[in-house]
């Protein structure tokens, strides 16, 4: 005897809608993560508070020119350096 289930939740627009989000945050956390290694692989020290602000991004475009700014910066602080300077 086979169980007959429903698995029209799977193909409904609200999974669609939930896979493309959950998609999009494992994108950004993963380009978070390679902003910390790039500055690690380059012996750069990374303050906690630097962690946590790259980690708590969400916007894909900072985070990508935070990930730029990591290949060539001095301290983990010069990621955010055009932000300074606008305030």
């Amino acid at each position: 005897m086979t169980a007959d289930l429903d698995l029209s939740f799977f193909r409904s627009e609200t999974q669609q809608r939930i896979r493309r989000e959950a998609h999009e945050e494992g994108r950004e956390e993963g380009l978070a993560s390679g902003v910390l290694l790039v500055l690690e692989a380059r012996g750069i020290p990374v303050p906690e508070s630097v962690r946590k602000r790259v980690l708590g991004c969400t916007d894909d475009a900072v985070i990508r020119g935070w990930y730029n700014r990591a290949l060539t910066a001095a301290t983990a602080e010069d990621l955010f350096a055009d932000e300074r300077t606008a305030e």
